[in-house]
């Protein structure tokens, strides 16, 4: 088992508040992704869980024992750290072996155990070798070697990608999702690249300045984003974020700023400012005409146009607003020309102005704070 619960879990340092009352719960079997900026807490976060800093304030359990005064080494938790921390004097096999040889486990199990994993991990051909004649991705995977071979409740692994190049990260991305898959242990994972967390996590947990913003699944914080923070953070480019106002006209719900025009849902709602957000791929160009009734959404000028191979990206000037156009090349649009944008109506995020909380259309009230 490795069910990890974080309750209202709080560390400062000094008068700065590195994370602040964050309460997490990771199933068993969960690859939890903690995702977020330089700074926000994630590292704080990670070697709280493994006993490596004492939190401030708050509880941690794993499995429903609280071990937040328990020392790492009892945890039964396996950590993997960003600089891979071999020994260098030690072989491929001696590194692996390394934690049952201090646990006193006798050579025949530590040999079958070393053979087991390196089988798992495709290292069988590399056991004489010592780290310095591995390349990076091979070293990454011997310090998961020593972290498996002791089939700990789970992993935590502190950005164990991140002194990779981009070729050899995509493909050890791929070897850690399918290892999850195929051991069915328990993963929290720190990152700072999206990518990452969207394409190995079960569930992402997004912080920002400590605190935790949202929590669900790759899918879930992507599509419903729980706030402007969130928005802008996920995506590339972001979800395009403009300062508009939202009012009742004619039965409808509009929302309306410099270069937008957005009617929604029939209903009403009292005036407010909110931010208005739509995904650069969710945005297409629509004809420019004045008939009645055929509004577009927004209204602006091409400034500059990415070609990326297989897609573009038009960056169009609305009101005082850049906003990012993304689809298959080509996109049929020229710098300078005067385009109108269009988007369905559900793919159309409203954030409050002053909290930054996503708004979710109810009849009644006529908006909910998410």
């Amino acid at each position: 088992m490795g069910r990890i619960e974080l309750d209202q879990l709080t560390r400062r340092f000094g008068a700065t508040t590195a994370v602040d009352r964050v309460s997490l719960h990771i199933e068993d079997g969960d690859f939890v992704a903690l995702l977020g900026p330089s700074g926000c807490g994630k590292t704080t976060l990670l070697r709280m869980i493994a006993g490596l800093l004492p939190p401030s304030e708050g509880r941690i359990l794993v499995d429903d024992e609280d071990v937040t005064e328990v020392p790492p080494r009892r945890r039964d938790l396996a950590m993997v750290f960003q600089s891979y921390a071999l020994y260098p004097h030690l072989t491929v096999a001696s590194n692996i072996g390394f934690p049952l040889r201090v646990r006193r486990r006798s050579k025949a199990e530590i040999a079958d155990r070393v053979s087991e994993v390196a089988e798992q991990l495709e290292l069988g051909a590399l056991l004489r070798r010592r780290p310095k004649e591995l390349s990076g991705g091979q070293r990454q995977r011997v310090a998961l070697g020593r972290a498996l071979v002791r089939d700990p409740k789970a992993f935590l692994m502190d950005e164990p990608l991140s002194n990779l190049d981009a070729k050899l990260r995509t493909a050890t991305r791929a070897e850690l999702a399918a290892l999850h898959r195929r051991l069915g242990s328990t993963f929290v994972y720190v990152t700072h690249d999206q990518v990452e967390a969207m394409t190995m996590a079960t569930r992402i947990a997004l912080l920002n300045a400590g605190r935790l913003e949202q929590v669900g699944t790759p899918a879930e914080v992507y599509d419903e984003p729980a706030s402007v923070f969130v928005a802008g953070f996920l995506g590339s480019p972001p979800m395009n974020l403009l300062p508009a106002h939202v009012r009742t006209d004619e039965g409808r719900v509009l929302v309306t700023a410099a270069g937008v025009d957005v009617p929604l849902w029939t209903g009403e709602t009292p005036e407010q400012d909110v931010t208005l957000g739509i995904r650069p791929e969710h945005l297409t160009f629509a004809p420019l005409t004045e008939e009645p009734g055929a509004r577009p959404l927004l209204r602006g000028t091409v400034c500059t146009i990415e070609n990326l191979g297989s897609e573009e990206i038009a960056f169009c000037a609305v009101g005082d607003t850049t906003v990012a156009v993304r689809g298959a090349r080509p996109l049929g649009v020229v710098e300078g020309e005067t385009v109108a944008l269009t988007a369905r109506q559900e793919r159309v995020h409203l954030f409050d102005a002053g909290s930054g909380r996503r708004l979710v259309w109810q009849p009644e009230p006529a908006f909910a704070t998410a």
